[in-house]
């Protein structure tokens, strides 16, 4: 049973980081590379839908995951209190807001990679919640995901916690500089006008 329990953490950390660079590395960048998604769905706006429909499903497959190692897993004595699990409501409530505020401020394509497909904001979203944190969509989730795990006062979950985490800050590795990217050469192409 421990094995089995053991071997279920590794697949779902291989997932997590497999989900961010699959989407981040190979989807994403290969669709501004060769606009193979583009031309396949026959247009920008109808690929990044699909693709915004894939990655949705892959955190929910994510979340499901999390959940059920919790539910696996003992409560740990320290975290199973009124106060932890209040801090862990607080947390998913404040995460909550992040990422409903980052998504109606960005809206699907600028959530979803949309200027991977060519369809660019135009100009920087710098209001609330941009103007409180740096990727407040990845650590908004990040905080739902620990105010869970405290909520179930699992263990396990702050562990999976941690690795969301990371593999958010391997997102963002790989996402701000190439979208600075996209930009700027946009830039530099309004100049040439």
């Amino acid at each position: 049973v421990c094995t089995t329990y053991i071997v279920r953490i590794c697949i779902y950390i291989y997932c997590v980081f497999f989900f961010v660079f699959f989407w981040q590395v190979e989807v994403a960048r290969w669709e501004h590379r060769t606009r193979g998604l583009t031309r396949l769905f026959g247009g920008p706006y109808v690929a990044c839908y699909c693709l915004a429909v894939l990655i949705l499903l892959l955190n929910v497959y994510r979340s499901h995951s999390i959940t059920v190692a919790m539910k696996g897993h003992p409560r740990w004595e320290p975290l199973d209190n009124t106060h932890v699990y209040y801090t862990g409501a607080a947390l998913m409530a404040l995460g909550s807001v992040f990422v409903i505020s980052s998504f109606m401020a960005l809206g699907v394509t600028g959530t979803f990679l949309g200027d991977y497909f060519g369809i660019l904001m135009d100009q920087k979203v710098t209001g609330f919640p941009f103007n409180v944190m740096e990727n407040p969509m990845y650590w908004g989730s990040t905080a739902n995901y620990l105010g869970l795990a405290l909520m179930n006062a699992s263990p396990i979950g702050v562990i999976l916690t941690a690795v969301v985490g990371l593999s958010y800050k391997v997102a963002i590795a790989y996402e701000g500089p190439f979208t600075e990217e996209i930009y700027r050469q946009r830039s530099q192409r309004c100049k040439h006008k």
